[in-house]
């Protein structure tokens, strides 16, 4: 079984009855690495590519593996785009892969549930007009959101609207989480414990990238 199979044998409601696709040839991993991001890019350089274009919409197939343990990322192309507003490794990462939007043979990692993690589509979404709708949270307590929602954009967005934020300048990491059951998430001071949340163990957009990398490629 190929690796579309693979991915719509787990991934079933992605093609709707009726809707036809065409798929490209598998082909091995030629775009290189990205610097600072050395398990990113191991987990890259062992993957097979296969284009897949869906109702006349593009995407990239990445997968990897064994035959009796093949996974993957249904992904969008690399994008072309030149923004001084998100950070350096966000930039490198779109020359290399445009995001990604669905996931098969997924261990648990901070990308689980995600709809999408590091697409283009993620950092338009309008992050002020999030927080102004979630206000009762702070209000309750005489509190403000204690972040300029300016100078974060989204990352990932979840199933059930929880979003990760990075710095648009140094890429530190957040939650905006007021609907989970994480552990290992620390209450950023001022906020209440379902709002904006810091994790202990990744404090920004590079250690995230990477610890969710890792788990892709080892466990």
């Amino acid at each position: 079984m190929g690796d579309w199979e693979l991915f719509l044998q787990e991934v079933s409601w992605f093609l709707q009855p009726g809707e036809s696709f065409a798929l490209g040839e598998a082909q091995p991993w030629t775009r290189g690495s990205i610097e600072g991001l050395p398990e990113l890019s191991a987990l890259f350089a062992s993957a097979t590519l296969t284009p897949v274009s869906v109702g006349g919409i593009v995407y990239e197939l990445l997968a990897w593996g064994p035959p009796d343990g093949r996974r993957g990322w249904l992904c969008r192309p690399p994008e072309d785009v030149d923004s001084g507003s998100i950070p350096e490794t966000h930039r490198r990462f779109w020359k290399l892969c445009g995001g990604i939007l669905e996931r098969f043979g997924e261990p648990a990692t901070w990308w689980t549930n995600q709809d999408e993690v590091l697409t283009a589509d993620a950092t338009r979404v309008e992050l002020a007009d999030v927080l102004a709708d979630y206000a009762w949270l702070w209000e309750g307590d005489g509190l403000e959101a204690s972040i300029n929602p300016d100078e974060y954009y989204a990352v990932a967005v979840e199933a059930n609207g929880n979003l990760t934020l990075a710095h648009r300048g140094n890429g530190r990491l957040i939650l905006f989480a007021p609907d989970h059951a994480f552990a290992g998430v620390t209450p950023m001071p001022g906020s209440p414990p379902y709002s904006l949340l810091t994790i202990d163990e990744v404090p920004d957009l590079a250690a995230w990238i990477e610890v969710c990398a890792a788990a892709w490629r080892h466990q």
